[in-house]
């Protein structure tokens, strides 16, 4: 029986959901974990790139720019292609991100019935700045699960994969980096989370996953787990936390 199977099962047999025993902290990313939004981004950074003359794939851009923050893809495309995008043009790409989230965002599948099961201190921490952040959370009915503790790549100098973002994750929400375990789909986050000293589980179930290697290259970097179903992450961490 798949995970989401047996989770609604247990549902529909009375079964009460049983609190799952926890490290001290979660972090989440946003973008791909949380809310399946990478394919839109993807889709908006390669038509603006398209547009002005850059040619630049679309899965090229999943495996050099996911999960970086917009001034870091823009210091790589400077820096690796030759290509400058100005202040306009990132506010035009995001004016039609916002446009796209409405209409066409989702929620990771799984990902609110297995949030309700985490009891432990939990926060988001993502490349994406706070107002897309509190936009894509309270579109797809997460931004409960964790307001207020959503840190953004803005309230930090560097952005992944540097350790920055988690470590000052972390400290906001006075954990020890040790103690914390990062969900992650990018390979910059699951780097910036060995960086910072946590342990990392590698997600693989975004609609994303499937545009590029994801699986391999998230596995090349030897996070902790992987899984591609949400809904197994209560029981993944649990087995996580009984080999501490």
């Amino acid at each position: 029986m798949s995970a989401a199977r047996e989770f609604h099962a247990d549902v529909a047999a009375g079964i009460p959901a049983k609190a799952t025993p926890m490290p001290d902290l979660l972090i989440f990313d946003c973008d791909g974990v949380l809310v399946d939004s990478e394919a839109i981004s993807a889709s908006v950074l390669s038509g603006m790139l398209s547009s002005s003359g850059a040619l630049i794939s679309e899965e090229l851009v999943y495996s050099r720019f996911l999960g970086r923050s917009m001034a870091n893809a823009r210091h790589i495309l400077l820096t690796e292609f030759g290509v400058t995008i100005s202040e306009d043009m990132t506010q035009a790409m995001r004016a039609e991100m916002f446009r796209r989230f409405p209409i066409e965002l989702k929620p990771i599948a799984g990902a609110a019935d297995a949030l309700a099961l985490l009891k432990n201190p939990r926060c988001v921490a993502s490349s994406s700045m706070p107002d897309r952040l509190r936009l894509t959370l309270g579109l797809t009915g997460l931004l409960k699960f964790f307001d207020p503790h959503i840190f953004s790549a803005a309230m930090v100098v560097n952005g992944k994969p540097a350790p920055d973002l988690f470590l000052h994750a972390a400290r906001e929400m006075g954990a020890a980096p040790q103690s914390c375990i990062v969900i992650e789909d990018s390979p910059a986050g699951v780097e910036a989370a060995q960086a910072a000293g946590m342990k990392v589980l590698g997600f693989t179930g975004g609609a994303h996953a499937a545009k590029f290697d994801l699986a391999a290259s998230l596995a090349a970097l030897n996070p902790d787990a992987m899984f591609d179903d949400m809904l197994r992450l209560p029981k993944l961490l649990e087995e996580i936390a009984g080999d501490r």
